[in-house]
């Protein structure tokens, strides 16, 4: 499509274009997000947890990684000052990708950096800031917060589908979560942080959060890896902030 057509093309149209494009490029992270999210479903259906706490926290939470851990305390009965600050600390990898995407969303009203924030997850992530080191035309930047919107509603989308039917049929299948299906998870991170380790927070990052993992291992409760995703965070943004003001005229 040449510029002559995208000024012709209504407003609405190009929203719509964007917001299609961020869904459909989404989808290979669906497919590996699928069986994390059923697999979430059948934990909660045999923890003490009801099913619609499960189902509540994927609505509201819409945070993978934290939900499994947080089911795993909640199981072992732990308090749940101990259940924040655990799945704080995990979370906190997302202040490295919201400092990465802000330049591309600055601009926005509150309203939308909020509903934005809340959808970004590690795979909409690494569709966005793809989809942001393109080239883009006149029209997709314009309006690349819908490619955002729709990449991130489809993984949120996906997320809710697969968690009530793990919630639903995870009984059925007890030893769901021990048949390695989780490993397509795995191969989606790996293909999430792959590409990105070309640029320098990103992949210091990855070699602190990954020595640290790994010296702290034989820490209990999992300390070293908490350790690790903090250490990691920290090194991550302070790369980026020192980046971003040497981009900064003078």
């Amino acid at each position: 499509m040449n510029t002559d057509d995208e000024i012709t093309l209504p407003t609405r149209n190009l929203k719509l274009a964007n917001l299609a494009r961020g869904a459909r490029d989404t989808f290979p992270m669906l497919l590996g997000a699928a069986p994390f999210g059923m697999i979430f479903g059948t934990l909660v259906s045999s923890s003490p947890m009801m099913p619609w706490h499960g189902q509540l926290m994927s609505l509201a939470v819409y945070a993978g990684s934290s939900q499994f851990i947080a089911t795993g305390l909640i199981a072992s009965h732990t308090g749940m000052l101990v259940i924040w600050l655990t799945t704080f600390i995990v979370n906190l990898r997302h202040m490295l990708y919201a400092a990465t995407l802000l330049p591309h969303v600055a601009h926005l009203s509150s309203r939308w950096r909020w509903l934005l924030g809340f959808l970004l997850t590690d795979e909409t992530f690494a569709v966005v800031s793809g989809h942001h080191q393109q080239p883009l035309s006149a029209s997709e930047r314009r309006y690349a917060h819908w490619y955002f919107l729709g990449s991130g509603l489809a993984m949120y989308s996906n997320w809710q589908v697969w968690t009530l039917i793990g919630l639903l049929f995870g009984t059925l299948f007890p030893g769901l979560q021990n048949m390695g299906l989780d490993y397509a998870m795995v191969a989606t991170f790996i293909a999430i942080i792959v590409p990105q380790l070309h640029r320098l927070p990103y992949f210091a990052a990855a070699l602190a959060a990954g020595s640290f993992a790994y010296f702290l291992r034989d820490l209990p409760y999992k300390l070293g890896l908490l350790t690790a995703v903090f250490v990691g965070v920290v090194v991550g943004i302070a790369l980026s902030r020192q980046a971003l003001q040497k981009k900064e005229p003078a």
